[in-house]
């Protein structure tokens, strides 16, 4: 285990009926507050007049700002930074899944600068200041409400870039399992890739041989993930499910994991970042298709974590399944399969002949983040262990 600090200043509220706890929250942090949101889902499901109500019973003033698109988009931060602007805004509050709370985290840093936000996401610029956010949350998966991340696409180059910084962390993240009760089975399944992808990032990355601890948080996560998932798509209202699903996607991505890891990377978002930005891909449906992949490409030159996480996941011996890298490719694309999920790129409908493009578009994002041995080359092979399945599926 690696040197480390730990530290999340996001306060979480975890629970059934504590979307009203978001007014006082907020209030602590500002007077005039931009809500940002998507395109419309929480209208229909009562969380937006439940959030209205309580930030303005709270005293604050409060301007919209929804339309955050799934993949969401630079243009549309720029709309938000200027009504920051335009109506003096002290404090953000985010209403939906990653994709809301990252844009409103662009927003929060953009607002405090002269000049563009996308400057942050290329290297060019650090975040020195960003106003206060806060959340609710209607979608597990990137562990936005309670990490310092932000992922956005810019539409008029076609990258999806994303950037971290201590300043994004959320003040406060309301967490209500409910709130995720009508989000549609492909969706509740893509977000729980997401968490999925996000473990398997750190633990197929890290380089130090000895992080029992860390290990077995990562492989219960997993398994949490997809127990939790199994439930919610056999009854969108279980809530236990949502919540056991919320809080792992949540636990995923909040610094915990990686703790004592030493450098890691996330190489298959890199590539991933590419089918979102090209294609529109849904996020979770790029990653099903690219971690069989990625993990067949990795295997040819360190299988041991693979077959570990096979063997703690799957329970090898109790399947009657032999023990090999393989078998735990399998066992994982059968899980994708059965919740709906893309396991090639064929399932996506891109062609093979798109994977030089790809390559081109994601080794751009490979220099931003440095993994130096992501070169056109090793990514365009990656794509090409993406295009089929295991055959088994």
């Amino acid at each position: 285990m690696q040197n480390f600090v730990f530290h999340n200043p996001t306060k979480i509220i975890f629970g059934r009926n504590t979307i009203p706890s978001i007014g006082p929250e907020t209030a602590a942090w500002g007077k005039r507050c931009l809500l940002v949101y998507g395109t419309g889902s929480i209208r229909g499901n009562g969380v937006y007049d439940a959030v209205q109500t309580s930030l303005r019973e709270a005293g604050l003033e409060v301007i919209d700002h929804g339309g955050v698109r799934s993949n969401p988009l630079l243009s549309h931060v720029r709309e938000g930074i200027a009504k920051v602007g335009a109506h003096s805004i002290d404090v953000v509050t985010a209403v939906g899944g990653g994709s809301v709370i990252d844009s409103a985290k662009a927003i929060c840093a953009g607002s405090a600068v002269d000049h563009d936000v996308w400057k942050f996401f290329t290297g060019k610029k650090s975040i020195k200041h960003a106003l206060p956010l806060t959340t609710v949350l209607t979608l597990a998966a990137s562990g936005s409400e309670m990490n310092s991340g932000m992922v956005i696409t810019n539409d008029e180059t076609r990258e999806k870039f994303g950037f971290g910084n201590r300043l994004l962390y959320p003040r406060t993240s309301i967490l209500d399992p409910e709130a995720t009760f009508t989000v549609p089975p492909s969706y509740t399944a893509y977000g729980a890739v997401d968490s999925i992808a996000h473990v398997l990032e750190y633990y197929m990355t890290s380089e130090d041989p000895a992080t029992p601890v860390q290990d077995r948080l990562m492989e219960g996560l997993v398994r949490n993930a997809m127990d939790a998932c199994d439930r919610c798509l056999a009854d969108r209202r279980d809530y236990q499910g949502r919540a056991d699903l919320m809080w792992t996607a949540t636990l995923s991505l909040n610094g915990l994991t990686g703790a004592g890891l030493g450098r890691v990377g996330m190489p298959m978002h890199m590539i991933e970042h590419s089918l979102s930005a090209l294609y529109d891909a849904p996020h979770g449906a790029g990653l099903s298709a690219i971690i069989p992949g990625w993990l067949r490409w990795r295997s040819r030159e360190d299988d041991r974590k693979i077959i570990q996480l096979g063997e703690r996941v799957f329970n090898f011996d109790r399947c009657g399944v032999p023990r090999s890298a393989a078998a735990t490719i399998h066992m994982l694309e059968k899980w994708f399969v059965r919740a709906g999920c893309p396991v090639t790129l064929d399932d996506l409908n891109i062609p093979a002949a798109d994977i030089p493009a790809i390559a081109e578009n994601a080794v751009r994002l490979a220099r931003v983040w440095r993994l130096e041995r992501y070169s056109r080359e090793t990514i365009a092979e990656i794509l090409s262990l993406c295009l089929a399945a295991s055959g088994r599926v």
